[in-house]
């Protein structure tokens, strides 16, 4: 259903989810609390969020409609219903504090850039989210 040479289908077969797994979950507190949110799903929701200069509340409802949104995200069949209340990114944000969500960009901008799927010239303007402090861009 999906064409495997989709920007996006190739970006996250490089994507070392594993590595971003890793490096985020100390987010989780094993045992207490609801089940984690996949961090797959939740770092692919961001990039898509970022990517596209999308609201929270729009980059969930969109990613309902977009199939290679959906395989980015880890989904193997398409969804029908929204991933994540989109409360649940701010939470997360929250939670990565100001370390945990540089790494999530950094990662993906970075394997993008390796696979020429994202051009330097395309990293000149910068969007800041301002639910997310931020000390220093760079």
């Amino acid at each position: 259903m999906i064409d495997l040479s989709h920007a996006l289908v190739r970006l996250g077969a490089v994507i070392d989810w594993q590595l971003l797994e890793q490096s985020l979950s100390s987010t989780y507190h094993p045992s207490q609390g609801a089940p984690g949110i996949s961090t797959r799903l939740m770092v692919a929701l961001h990039y898509l969020k970022y990517q596209h200069d999308l609201s929270d509340e729009d980059v969930v409802a969109l990613w309902v409609e977009n199939p290679y949104w959906q395989h980015f995200s880890g989904m193997r069949h398409f969804q029908h219903r929204m991933p994540v209340d989109p409360s649940s990114m701010t939470r997360w944000r929250k939670r990565l504090g100001d370390g945990g969500a540089e790494q999530m960009p950094r990662a993906t901008i970075e394997t993008g850039m390796k696979m020429r799927l994202i051009r330097p010239a395309e990293l000149k303007r910068v969007n800041v989210d301002t639910t997310v402090e931020t000390k220093a861009i760079q």
